[in-house]
């Protein structure tokens, strides 16, 4: 094993031998090169004071060489912000207001240990960093039932995890806290698990209550407390989108010094909350019981990104750090969410209505992007399709009954004209 990987592994089992134990062989093999290109790099960039010639980018008159068709379109920006390359954790300024926006938006994170994000090409990859550092081969990845499908594919696929589902709703149409609590205890022979919390949920946007959450933590903690090393997820791409009297916090706070054996990862990103997907950036940040630790975890995220994509794309982070410094930035915001908040209340409304009901219930939801229908009398592929070529309307199927309606992108003024046509839908293949 090279000599950093086993420094750091040897840092992190010192300071919590729960947490190296997590790593999967991957994760305890990277590490992030102290020496090398980016090292000698970097040690040049601040002492070369006459010549640099380092790194793989082209200079010309003191700054990025660049083509003037790129630069017309981005005037306001400095070459040197937008066309070198960003370093492989992220712009440093980036990192440090992403970390701020944090502990602004989540004040039960104020006193707590935890490192400052990490930039990632948004969040599936951040995801992905997570499961190359601690997926094994059979081990154990505990999602509900109604799930993004990549996580299949990131922690199933690539790394070899066997899926565990448990219902998300329980008999009251409420998290179902105990499920959760059941599919972690089951891993004890195991004796490790990766729990993944997505709030607001994909695909049916439901955000628990402040005590589901409580239940939720006591949850993990009773996973934890049974000697089950347990690493906590919580994939908020979604988050602020939260409509009604739900959590608005992240439950990584809660769950970033619950016990030794939780070790807290918080995925986030700009893309679906400032509502630019095509930036793709996003973050990953760890929780820990000292800065050692969090160093050598960062340390070992850094070498994943420098191994797969070697850094992120510099422009789009420049935005990103422009847009959080702009005093309009609040204000801009907070008219975007009003109008998302004003189509999911519209739907709601809608299908309260009690004139679909003969054609589906729905899963209950109060955030983000989505809703999923509950069909009754027909299949929710059939009936995409159908609506797809009759209509010319697009929608997600989900297994047999469940059909996922993005409110997101629908006016407001379209939305009863948009489930108006799926009933229609329901009432052709009927016939």
């Amino acid at each position: 094993m090279q000599t950093l990987a086993k420094k750091l592994n040897e840092t992190i089992e010192q300071e919590n031998p729960h947490v190296y134990a997590m790593l999967s062989d991957l994760g305890k093999k990277i590490y992030f090169p102290k020496e090398g290109i980016l090292s000698q790099s970097a040690e040049a960039k601040a002492k070369a004071t006459k010549y640099n010639a380092t790194i793989g980018i082209a200079l010309e008159n003191n700054e990025p060489m660049h083509l003037k068709v790129f630069q017309d379109t981005l005037s306001s920006y400095s070459p040197k912000d937008i066309y070198e390359y960003a370093p492989p954790a992220g712009k440093p300024g980036l990192r440090t207001a992403w970390r701020k926006k944090m502990i602004e938006e989540n004040p039960s994170l104020e006193g707590k240990k935890f490192g400052t994000p990490i930039a990632t090409n948004a969040l599936t990859h951040g995801l992905s960093v997570v499961a190359d550092l601690f997926a094994d081969s059979g081990d154990s990845l505990i999602i509900p039932d109604k799930n993004w499908e990549n996580y299949e594919l990131t922690f199933g696929i690539r790394r070899g995890a066997n899926i565990v589902e448990y219902p998300l709703y329980n008999e009251e149409n409420k998290f179902n806290a105990e499920g959760l609590r059941q599919a972690i205890l089951a891993q004890k022979d195991k004796g490790k698990a990766i729990v993944i919390l997505n709030f607001p949920n994909n695909p049916t946007g439901y955000t628990p209550g402040v005590e589901e959450g409580r239940q939720i933590v006591s949850a993990i903690k009773d996973g934890a407390e049974a000697g089950i090393n347990i690493v906590a997820v919580t994939d908020d791409a979604y988050f602020s989108l939260f409509f009604e009297d739900t959590l608005h916090e992240s439950l990584f706070g809660a769950l970033s010094d619950l016990h030794p054996r939780v070790l807290a990862i918080k995925v986030d990103g700009a893309t679906k909350e400032e509502y630019i997907w095509g930036f793709r950036v996003g973050f990953i940040t760890f929780a820990g019981q000292s800065d050692a630790l969090l160093n050598a975890l960062e340390q070992k995220a850094t070498g994943m990104i420098r191994a797969t994509i070697s850094s992120g794309p510099h422009p789009s982070q420049t935005f990103v750090l422009r847009a959080l410094q702009s005093p309009e930035f609040n204000d801009q915001k907070q008219e975007k969410f009003n109008i998302m908040k004003g189509r999911a209340n519209a739907v709601k409304r809608l299908l309260d209505s009690g004139k679909f009901d003969d054609a589906w219930d729905y899963y209950p939801f109060n955030s983000g992007y989505f809703m999923c229908l509950k069909l009754k009398t027909v299949d929710a592929e059939s009936l995409r399709v159908h609506l797809l070529e009759k209509y010319g309307v697009g929608t997600i199927a989900l297994g047999e009954t469940d059909l996922r309606v993005a409110f997101s992108c629908i006016e407001e003024e379209d939305i009863e004209e948009l489930f108006n046509t799926i009933y229609l839908g329901v009432k052709d293949i009927e016939k």
